[in-house]
């Protein structure tokens, strides 16, 4: 389990994170969402001990990183798949790992079985090593220690999407043997067939957290129309909340049919009228975050 408290971080005058709390549980995969710049990435250090916070604790198992003793056993992180020593070859840093975690040899070739790298790959130097290799090298290494938590910053990244479905069935695999998977990434599909848990972070503030299925379920109702101010207004004047989701498209916290009616008594042409669950998780995520966004920043 991955428990995060109150977990502040300030560079000078500016903050990082603010009082951010949430956990991870086992058996479940975990999605770590946020725009770049959210904070996602502080957060994932401070769990493995590379940057210390202003305030807050981070723990794994009850303790924090930096006192486990032999961390690989219990933690596998990836964070930056590019950050692997270029002259040497994969198998060398998966040997380097086994044996300063004391684990035996063969988890070697174990693990680059598992991660489909062929042992003409694994004697290649790291630098000659697409993208997509360095990242299966990196689950490798995460991997070697059999740890029961994993740590993962865009571990699909570079990875076709072959690879993708790949590392979506084996986290969902590890998680379903128990393993806690805390999972960072930019494409939303993935996490949104893959977790079970969502925390989404904006300006280094949680702004939403919950099982998958019970964020999605608040989305409410989609509505289309090129008189988005007039109904929003309409909708406001009946007690209900509504949230522009783009400029002819609101989401309304009620149901479709009451949504319908009151567009029909105020005369407002709608475009489009459904259920907001099928939007699925980019809606929410656009939404959630819309302050946080470079593009609607600009616009």
């Amino acid at each position: 389990m991955i428990l995060i408290d109150s977990l502040t971080m300030k560079y000078g005058g500016f903050t990082a994170l603010d009082d951010v709390s949430f956990a991870s549980e086992p058996g479940r995969v975990t999605g770590f969402l946020g725009p770049n710049g959210a904070g996602k990435s502080t957060t994932m250090r401070i769990m493995v001990g590379l940057t210390k916070p202003t305030s807050g604790h981070a723990t794994v198992a009850g303790r924090r990183y930096a006192d486990l003793p032999n961390p690989g056993r219990e933690v596998g992180v990836l964070l930056d798949a590019s950050a692997q020593h270029a002259g040497r070859t994969g198998r060398e840093i998966l040997t380097i790992a086994a044996r300063t975690m004391g684990v035996p040899g063969r988890r070697v070739d174990e693990m680059l079985d598992l991660v489909s790298l062929t042992p003409t790959e694994a004697g290649r130097r790291v630098r000659n090593y697409s993208l997509g290799m360095r990242q299966r090298l990196g689950i490798a290494t995460a991997l070697i220690g059999d740890p029961h938590v994993l740590i993962l910053d865009e571990p699909a990244n570079g990875l076709d999407p072959a690879g993708i479905r790949w590392m979506r069935d084996l986290l969902r695999g590890y998680a379903d043997q128990g393993g806690t998977v805390l999972l960072s990434s930019h494409l939303l599909h993935e996490i949104e067939v893959i977790a079970d848990d969502l925390i989404v972070i904006g300006n280094g503030r949680i702004v939403a957290q919950g099982t998958k299925a019970e964020l999605l379920a608040t989305a409410g109702t989609l509505v289309r129309t090129p008189d988005t101010a007039v109904l929003a207004q309409a909708i406001a004047s009946a007690g209900l909340v509504a949230h522009s989701s783009g400029p002819d498209l609101l989401r309304v916290e009620s149901d479709p049919h009451v949504v319908g009616r009151i567009a029909l008594e105020t005369g407002v042409p709608l475009v489009e009228l459904r259920a907001a669950e099928g939007a699925g998780l980019e809606e929410m995520f656009l939404e959630l975050t819309a302050e946080t966004q470079r593009e609607g920043a600009a616009a």
